[in-house]
């Protein structure tokens, strides 16, 4: 475990679909710790605690550990490796690459995520 998987005081710790997150509010939003463990597949770890064929929440933040691939349901494909910003719009399927697990740092506001910070409902190509 890497200083960047610690626990962080005051965070409120979810796991779900094999993932740990840390959560902190801040006024309406909430800064989150996303920790993906090697192995992770959207497909496998998240479809089934979801019931939803893709990823249906936007990702904004910042990936500081680790490699992932992001596939969008138009087949567009990114790789993303620490350090790197990340801005996933809805609509995606994502694994961990390799043996590190991916830490993101992670801004949202929940389901008004796409709205507040005036992202497309859906990839499209620039």
């Amino acid at each position: 475990m890497s200083d960047l998987e610690g626990p962080i005081e005051g965070a409120r710790r979810t796991t779900i679909g094999g993932l740990v997150i840390d959560e902190v509010r801040a006024g309406t939003g909430r800064v989150k710790r996303v920790i993906y463990p090697p192995g992770w597949h959207w497909q496998d770890h998240m479809a089934p605690v979801t019931g939803t064929t893709s990823c249906q929440h936007a990702h904004i933040g910042f990936l500081a550990q680790g490699s992932m691939v992001v596939r969008y349901t138009d087949g567009c494909e990114l790789s993303l490796t620490a350090p790197c910003a990340v801005v996933l719009e809805p609509g995606h399927d994502g694994w961990v690459v390799g043996d590190v697990a991916c830490v993101l740092i992670q801004v949202d506001a929940g389901p008004e995520t796409v709205r507040l910070f005036g992202m497309a409902g859906e990839h499209r190509h620039a």
